[in-house]
C-alpha cells in the first residue's frame, strides 16, 4: 500500500500512486550528487571486504539482512536498507547513503516481484563485478506477475535464502566454508518451532475463516489452513494504493457486521482512513483484531521469533476472543 493517514477517496488514491513514482526519482538524484562530489571511482572501483576482513553483504528488508547475519555470523557485516516498522515501504526513498551503502556491498539479498525495484536502479547505477545479488523472486523461480510479493510470510522461502547466502559466502572466503554450511543448517533447524506452530493451528483450527486489509500475511496465512475471506481484488487495491471498488467495500464491510470471520488481520505498517474504519467495525462487532508487519520488527526479534509471534497472535485471536 502506498498511502498516508489522512487522505480519502480519489485525492487519496492519485497521491499513492504519485508516491509509488519519487524512489526512482530521488535514487537518481542522489547517485548523480554522489557521482559529481565522490567522483565515479567510488562506485565503479569494485565491492572490497570491510576492514576488519568480513564479508560486506545488504539485505533491501531487514529480515533478509538477519538472515545473513546468522548465516555469515562472525564474518559478515551486514546492514539492511528499509528496517523501520513505522514506515510504510513502498514509499521508500533511496537516498545517497543507500547507493553508497550498496555500491560497497559483497552480497546483496532483495525480494523482487517489484517490491524493491529501486534495488535494482541502485545496482545499475553502481556496477561492481565484485558483488554477487540474489533475487528471491528469481531464486524461487516465481514469474513476474506474483501476485503477492510478501515472499518471506511464506515459511518455504527463508530456508532457500538461508541456503543461497552460505553459497556465495563460501564462494567469497571458501575458507569458512563449514562455518557457513553449517551456520545454515542450524537455522533452517531453529524454524522447527515455527513450523510446528503452524502445524499444530492448521490441526486446530484450519478453514478457520479470517479477512485482511491486504497480502501481508497470506503465505503464512494460507500454510496454516486459514481461509482468507476478503475478496483478493480488495486485498491487491489496498496493497497498491487503489481505491476498492463500493462492492468490494461493501463486502469487506458483511464480513464483521455478519460475524462470518474471526479474526481481522491488517497491515499496522500502513493505514489509513479506510482500513482504520474497518479496524473500527471488526471491534465494534467484536472480532480480535491483529497487527502484522511487512519489515521486521526490531530490537527483540529475528525471523523466526517474528514469524512465530504472528502464527501465536493468530492462534491466540482465535481461542480468546
Amino acid at each position: 500500500m502506498r498511502g498516508s493517514a489522512g487522505r480519502t477517496g480519489a485525492g487519496e488514491a492519485a497521491a499513492r500512486r504519485g508516491a509509488g513514482k519519487r524512489p526512482v526519482l530521488i535514487l537518481l538524484l542522489a547517485v548523480l550528487a554522489a557521482l559529481i562530489t565522490t567522483g565515479a571511482a567510488a562506485y565503479s572501483g569494485g565491492a572490497s571486504a570491510a576492514p576488519s576482513g568480513k564479508i560486506v553483504a545488504v539485505g533491501a528488508e531487514s529480515e533478509y539482512a538477519d538472515v545473513i547475519s546468522q548465516v555469515g555470523g562472525e564474518y559478515v557485516q551486514a546492514s539492511s536498507i528499509m528496517s523501520n516498522p513505522s514506515t510504510d515501504p513502498h514509499t521508500f526513498e533511496a537516498s545517497i547513503a543507500v547507493a553508497r551503502e550498496v555500491g560497497s556491498a559483497q552480497l546483496v539479498v532483495q525480494n523482487g516481484v517489484g517490491y524493491d525495484s529501486f534495488m535494482d536502479s541502485i545496482e545499475s547505477a553502481t556496477p561492481s563485478s565484485g558483488r554477487t545479488v540474489i533475487n528471491v523472486q528469481r531464486l524461487l523461480k516465481l514469474a513476474d506477475s506474483t501476485p503477492n510479493p510478501h515472499l518471506w510470510y511464506d515459511p518455504a522461502t527463508m530456508p532457500r535464502v538461508a541456503d543461497a547466502v552460505a553459497t556465495v559466502l563460501s564462494v567469497i572466503q571458501p575458507a569458512h566454508r563449514a562455518y557457513f554450511m553449517a551456520n545454515a543448517a542450524a537455522f533452517k533447524a531453529s524454524l522447527g518451532e515455527l513450523t510446528a506452530a503452524i502445524a499444530s493451528f492448521k490441526a486446530a483450527y484450519g478453514g478457520v475463516p479470517v479477512a485482511t486489509t491486504e497480502p501481508v500475511a497470506d503465505y503464512l496465512l494460507s500454510a496454516a489452513g486459514a481461509d482468507n475471506l476478503t475478496p483478493w481484488t480488495f486485498q491487491a487495491d489496498i496493497m497498491n494504493g487503489v481505491d476498492p471498488s463500493p462492492q468490494n467495500i461493501a463486502a469487506q464491510h458483511g464480513l464483521f457486521t455478519g460475524h462470518e470471520v474471526k479474526v481481522f488481520l491488517y497491515n499496522q505498517q500502513v493505514t489509513d482512513t479506510l482500513t482504520q474504519s474497518f479496524i473500527t467495525l471488526a471491534k465494534q462487532n467484536h472480532i480480535p483484531v491483529v497487527g502484522v508487519y511487512e519489515t521486521m520488527p526490531v530490537p527483540g526479534y529475528d525471523y523466526q521469533t517474528w514469524m512465530l509471534t504472528v502464527v501465536q497472535d493468530l492462534r491466540k485471536a482465535v481461542e480468546h476472543p
